[in-house]
């Protein structure tokens, strides 16, 4: 079978996106690059997380033909793939409808630097233009709104993270659904105070070592 490793990580990180509560039901999806084959393992469409297992998972080409598999790519394959082609940095996508995160893109807004942890995106976390799920359209909205970030809103709809690594992407998923809860909270109470540009550089040059032992 195959990408085997990357199929049954992504089974694994598909429940935890339930138990981590970035998600519900089958929303989200989740997809690894291998960048040396030039295949993409990812989620199928409709399958329950904890339902699925490593065969479920197709595997695709960077031109979305389906390589192996007999269940059908998520809707949003369109969405992982153009994000693959925009970064040769991206090797993994993972996709939410966390609460938090989803309300501030419901409201339109880009998330600022309330918190040093959006470091794990940039300096902020930009906004995509909305567009219907699954379509062109939102594929194309979110790969020119990603730029340099590593995480990008999708109005009126949810949350995209991307890494090197799964790990990182997810990572970097539930670090800003909390950078999210707080500046939710923050604004329900008074008017946050948004860290400057030359505190998230500083930031930044310190998360180039974070976790390095």
């Amino acid at each position: 079978m195959k990408l085997q490793e990357e199929r049954e990580a992504i089974v694994a990180y598909c429940q935890k996106m339930i138990t981590s509560r970035l998600t519900t039901g089958t929303g989200g999806n989740i997809s690894i690059c291998n960048r040396a084959r030039g295949e993409v393992a990812m989620t199928p469409t409709g399958v329950d997380y904890f339902e699925m297992k490593a065969d479920d998972i197709v595997i695709i080409n960077l031109d979305g033909e389906i390589v192996e598999g007999t269940t059908k790519p998520s809707s949003e394959a369109g969405m992982h793939l153009a994000l693959y082609k925009r970064r040769d940095d991206i090797s993994a996508v993972v996709h939410t409808h966390s609460v938090f995160a989803t309300t501030i893109a419901c409201l339109r807004w880009e998330l600022p630097p309330v918190h040093y942890l959006i470091g794990f995106s940039g300096k902020k976390v930009p906004l995509a233009s909305y567009a219907t799920y699954g379509t062109p359209e939102l594929a194309q909205n979110v790969a020119k709104a990603i730029g340099n970030y590593n995480a990008v809103l999708l109005a009126n709809h949810g949350l995209v993270a991307v890494g090197e690594t799964l790990s990182r992407a997810f990572s970097t998923a539930e670090e800003i659904e909390l950078v999210s809860e707080i500046y939710y909270r923050t604004k329900s109470i008074g008017e946050p105070v948004i860290l400057s540009e030359e505190e998230m550089e500083n930031v930044l040059r310190k998360f180039a070592d974070y976790g390095k032992q």
